[in-house]
Formats: structure tokens, C-alpha cells, sequence
């Protein structure tokens, strides 16, 4: 867990120096060094640089000239693995923390952070609203806030998450001295949002630009039927070398990477939905050069270092110029010649589309939980995952809510917190307080007094623990966790709950309904604009590479080596065949009947004709195997939806 001594700061004299002796750089690339004197010199700075250009190094440099800890908030944290190999490698003290940790990693990295050992620790944005992870890191001096996918706080961005704009409060909760926001994808505006959200200077943001010279982009118009042929093409006339197919679903990953094998190349799967150590084989086994062929949906490739992919091949659309210059982004970072073709079928628009549509809330579950939220005590308290399956929302859209309401002033957020904490002894009580002076001995013999004993576990009453020793329920955790440090229990926490206040005595419910579903509409308007503009790309009869660029400010002429610029026709497809006609299968009448929680509504009927699922249909066992799942996926939402009676 310590750092080598080498990369004691006191050793060195410049960043310069750093660079060369722990990274082995000769020299900065482009922003790099702006981006570090500004934190050197104790500013925030924001990092908009191309996927591949080095942003990583923005704060692993810094982190090991200043101080204190640098925090690493990352929602691709599980993608993260390759780069803190790579740190402790170079004998960097660097850590991750996330559910993946077995028990004794994990308290071996808590044990870490309170001893002051670590340099860099990574987490998820989820992390920051974590009651016991808190009290933890408050202890810390944390000198740097580096947050990756920065991105994701504006609402004008194509990945907005309501975590992230509570990074901004947590940074002077947690008295954060200096913040690095990075991002490969922020248009003009999304820029202006991170640099507010941060209190960052607008010298202090760096954009490098855009533009990769090494990479072609191609753009082929072709049908769902002669997709499979065309990629089996292109794969056979190139010089092989690593390659990314990226498809939309999870299956479809599966059924192409099939499809090539059979084909006689060789080629793997990678989605969420396999298990962890087969998508780590996977990786690594691309990363080795053993799998030259990646067929996956589009989280692969985030966090993933490898310099030499000659080719991404956007089998399926992209849902919007972001994705689509993140994903090209992994392409060709040596330098070297790379092609990126999207294989453009306007049909993929309606599964695209449906997804939008599929995380609209229903209006009237949304007029329900607004009323039950924000009638009767002004003390609110809720599980989110309980709020979701109740009312057919989705957990991300729940906690968009809540952060909506709260940045309208209806309500106030008093913090997260665990319902059930329990701890199992591994020696007496006895023995327990031997380790500590008389002060503690009497404070945990008060809490002992608050303990309902099992078997094994002993649960604590937690408010009987604050009002019997007078401290908050802070203190109260840090006592337990200095148990579990010692190794003396075993401690749990679990039933994960938020608390809010609801600040407006008494407000009009009805019309937050309706401005918090405005809310909603705007965001499915936009998403299906940025949709709208992909398939504009592609059916470009300019250069694709200028097109690109100028949807995130930048200009440049022809770039003279797209498809375009070296004689390719314009890809003219066929549009989307939105005339086939809707008809709902005769049975599912009898479905709707037998489940009226899960598809009582238009919208959740039309979702699971679709083929999108929902909280309310994964609570009932087996109904999102019912073959009537997706009957309809290949219609378009709207038309399902108006069949439905929406």
C-alpha cells in the first residue's frame, strides 16, 4: 500500500522531472501541462481533450506532487482496473473502492485511506452520497478532486446524471481544495456548465480540440439484411489488425460475434449482462492480442488502454455525436492510420428511439409520487429502489427527480444514511474494550447497551445509541468502525435510505407534476434530436470529419481523408419503414389483467411490447420472459404507445 519512495516529492524537482522518471515520457502532449501547473498552482482546471490524448495523467502527476489524497470519481469505475494496474506498476499508491472488493481488499483499502497511504483512490459518483464512505473521507485532506466524464453534469450533455451535480456540493462539504473536471465530449455549452458547477476560470479550461488526422471515417448506407455480409466484407478486404464492433443490445453482440467465428474469425462478446470474470478474460485476452475481434455494446473501451486498434465498425447507430466521437476515440491512439466505419441502416432508429421513450416516466405514476412524496410530513424518508418498483420509474430517473426538486427549492436533502447496521463479535466484549482507554471503553459500553443480540449478529438501535451517548449518528458509525479496523468485529450495513426536507409548506402539487414532466418531455426531445443528427451524419454529402467537429465548435476545411474527401458517394439509405401497422397480439389483454401493477398504464404496456424493461415488470418473476416481450420492438414507440390507448 505505500508509495515508493522514488516518487517522494521531495525528490524532485519539477513535474517535468516526474513525467520522465515515474511515467516514462519524454515529453508532454498537448494541454498536459497547462492543465498540471494550473493545479500546481492551486486552481481548478477542466481537461477537454480527445479520447486517447492523456488525460489520466492530468491528475495522476499532480496527485503525487501534492499533499493530501486525489480522489478519482469515475462512472466506469469497474473500467478502471487497466489504469491502476499501471499506477501500482510504477510503484504509485493507488486504490479503487466498489462492490467488486472481496471483504479483506476492501478493508484493506479502508485501512489505507486512514492511514494515510494512498495516493490516488478511485471511486463512483454513487460513492459521495454514501453515509459511511463520508465520514471516512472527511477525515482526509483531499488536495485534488479529479472527475472523469465531467460531462455528465450538465442537462445540455448526452449522459446527464444526477450524482454528478452533487459532486459540486460535496466539494466544499468535503473541502475539496482543488477540482480537475475531464471530458473527450463537451459541446460549447456543456463546457460552460462543468466550468460553473466547479467555479473554475474560464482561462483555466483547456480544450485541445478535436480533431484526430489518423482517423478515416467511412459511412456505408446498407439495410438490416445486408449488414452481416457488408461486415464480413470489410473484414476480409482489410489488413487485419485490433478491432471494436459495436452494436446496440446485448444479444446483438452475442449473435455477431457468433456470426464472425463462424466466419473463421476469431472473435469474443462483451456486455453487462455476462459475468464479470468472463468480460476481465475478455478484456485481457484483447489487451494480450489473443482476441483480435471485439464485438460489444458501448461501456468496452472506457478506461481500456490499448494504443493499436486499427478499426471500430459502428455495426448499429450511435445514439448521438457524443457517443460516436468517444467511441471513434479508441481508435488509433499511436498515431497510426485507423478506420471508422458506421455500417448506417435508418431502421436502428426505432430501437434508439425506444430506449429515449422507454425512460419517460408515465405521467400519471409521476402525479403519484409527487403527491406522496410531498404530502403529509415535512420530514421526508425513502429507499429509492422501494420508490421505483412502486411506482414503474426507473432508479436513475428517481434520483433525477428528487435532484430536480431540490434544485427548484421544494426540498431539501439532510443526507443518506443505513437503516440496519449490525455487527458480529469476533471475541468478547471483554476483550473488544481492552483496546481502548476509559473514555471509549464507557462510550462503546453505551452503545453495547443499545444492541438487540441474535445468534451471530448484534443490530444496533441507532437512535437509542444517540440518545443515550448525546453524539450524532457520525460519531456513532466512526466507533463501529474502529471496531471493524481493529479487526475486532465484523460490521454491516444495509437498507441504504435518503432523507429530505420539504422546505414549501404547502405546494401546489399539480403544477410540479406538470413542470417536472416538462422536464422529462424536454430531455426525451432532445435525445431524439441527437438521433436526428446522427442519421443527418451519416446521409452527410460534406466531409464527415468537418461535420463531426463543428457539432462541438470546432472549424476546420475538408479534412481530405473521410470517405467523402476520397470519392465516396453520399450513403443515400433507405429511410426508416415507420408505415408497418401496429396490432396488439390478442392475448396480451389477458397479460394486462393478470399483472395490473406492471401493466396497468398505456406507457407500460407499450414499454413491454417494445421490449423495454421496467422496475414494476422485473419485480414479477418471469414476465420479462413471457414471449409476448418485445413483440412489438421493431414498430416505433409512439405508434405502440397510441395503440395502447396513450
Amino acid at each position: 500500500m505505500n508509495s515508493s519512495t522514488e516518487n517522494n516529492p521531495s525528490d524532485l524537482s519539477s513535474p517535468a522531472e516526474l513525467l520522465s522518471r515515474t511515467f516514462g515520457f519524454s515529453s508532454f502532449r498537448p494541454g498536459q501541462e497547462q492543465v498540471i501547473d494550473t493545479l500546481l498552482a492551486g486552481r481548478s482546471a477542466a481537461a477537454i481533450f480527445p479520447t486517447g490524448s492523456g488525460k489520466s495523467l492530468c491528475y495522476q502527476l499532480p496527485a503525487l506532487l501534492l499533499p493530501g489524497l486525489t480522489l478519482v470519481v469515475s462512472p466506469l469505475l469497474a473500467l478502471m482496473k487497466d489504469q491502476i494496474d499501471a499506477l501500482r506498476k510504477r510503484g504509485v499508491a493507488a486504490e479503487r473502492l466498489d462492490s467488486s472488493l472481496d471483504e479483506e481488499e476492501y478493508r484493506a483499502v479502508l485501512e489505507a485511506i486512514r492511514g494515510n497511504q494512498l495516493k490516488l483512490l478511485f471511486v463512483a459518483p454513487e460513492r459521495l452520497s454514501n453515509e459511511r464512505f463520508l465520514n471516512l473521507i472527511r477525515t482526509c485532506r483531499i488536495s485534488l478532486l479529479a472527475v472523469d466524464e465531467a460531462h455528465c453534469i450538465s442537462s445540455w450533455g448526452h449522459n446527464f446524471r444526477p450524482d454528478y451535480l452533487k459532486l459540486a456540493r460535496a466539494v466544499e462539504e468535503l473541502q475539496v481544495e482543488r477540482v480537475l473536471a475531464l471530458t473527450a465530449t463537451a459541446t460549447p455549452q456543456v463546457a460552460t456548465d462543468m466550468a460553473a458547477a466547479f467555479k473554475i476560470a474560464e482561462g483555466d479550461v483547456v480544450n485541445t480540440g478535436f480533431y484526430r488526422p489518423n482517423l478515416e471515417l467511412r459511412v456505408t448506407a446498407c439495410t438490416d439484411k445486408e449488414r452481416p455480409g457488408l461486415l464480413l466484407e470489410r473484414l476480409r478486404a482489410r489488413p487485419p489488425g485490433p478491432t471494436i464492433v459495436y452494436v446496440t443490445l446485448q444479444k446483438q453482440a452475442e449473435d455477431v460475434a457468433d456470426r464472425l467465428t463462424e466466419a473463421g474469425f476469431q472473435a469474443k462478446p462483451y456486455h453487462a449482462g455476462l459475468k464479470s470474470e468472463v468480460r476481465q478474460r475478455t478484456q485481457e485476452a484483447f489487451m494480450a492480442g489473443e482476441v483480435p475481434i471485439i464485438c460489444a455494446t458501448i461501456a468496452f473501451g472506457m478506461g481500456i488502454d490499448k494504443a493499436d486498434i486499427r478499426y471500430i465498425y459502428h455495426y448499429h447507430l450511435p445514439k448521438g455525436y457524443e457517443s460516436y466521437m468517444q467511441e471513434i476515440g479508441r481508435a488509433g491512439r499511436d498515431g497510426e492510420r485507423s478506420v471508422c466505419e458506421l455500417l448506417a441502416c435508418a431502421q436502428d432508429r426505432i430501437v434508439l428511439e425506444n430506449f429515449v421513450y422507454g425512460d419517460t416516466p408515465d405521467p400519471e405514476n409521476l402525479r403519484d409520487l409527487v403527491k406522496e412524496l410531498l404530502q403529509g410530513d415535512p420530514a421526508i424518508d425513502l429507499s429509492v429502489h422501494e420508490i421505483s418498483r412502486r411506482f414503474d420509474i426507473r432508479n436513475l430517473v428517481v434520483n433525477t427527480l428528487l435532484t430536480r426538486l431540490e434544485l427548484l427549492g421544494v426540498i431539501r436533502a439532510e443526507g443518506p444514511y443505513y437503516a440496519d447496521i449490525r455487527f458480529a463479535p469476533k471475541c468478547s466484549s471483554k476483550e473488544m474494550l481492552s483496546h481502548y482507554p476509559d473514555a471509549q471503553k464507557n462510550f462503546l459500553q453505551t452503545l453495547f447497551r443499545c444492541c438487540r443480540k441474535a445468534q451471530k449478529w448484534i443490530t444496533l438501535d441507532m437512535e437509542a445509541a444517540q440518545a443515550q451517548t448525546g453524539q450524532d449518528r457520525g460519531v456513532v458509525l466512526r466507533a463501529l468502525q474502529s471496531l471493524e479496523t481493529k479487526g475486532l468485529v465484523d460490521l454491516q450495513m444495509a437498507g441504504y435510505r435518503l432523507r429530505y426536507r420539504r422546505l414549501e409548506e404547502q405546494p401546489d402539487l399539480e403544477a410540479l407534476a406538470d413542470r417536472l414532466g416538462g422536464i422529462f418531455a424536454e430531455h426525451e426531445r432532445r435525445e431524439i434530436e441527437r438521433i436526428d443528427r446522427i442519421l443527418d451524419y451519416a446521409a452527410s454529402e460534406t466531409c464527415l470529419t468537418a461535420k463531426l467537429l463543428a457539432y462541438f465548435g470546432e472549424t476546420i476545411e475538408p479534412c481530405g481523408h473521410c470517405g467523402l474527401c476520397l470519392g465516396d458517394p453520399p450513403a443515400k439509405g433507405q429511410p426508416a419503414d415507420e408505415s408497418l401497422e401496429v396490432e396488439i397480439p390478442s392475448r396480451f389483454s389477458e397479460l394486462v389483467q393478470e399483472n395490473p401493477t406492471a401493466l396497468a398504464r398505456p406507457r407500460q404496456q407499450a414499454r413491454f411490447l417494445c421490449g423495454i424493461t421496467s422496475p414494476a415488470v422485473s419485480a414479477v418473476r418471469g414476465l420479462r420472459g413471457n414471449p409476448l416481450f418485445g413483440t412489438l420492438s421493431n414498430r416505433p414507440f409512439e405508434k405502440v404507445l397510441q395503440a395502447c390507448g396513450g
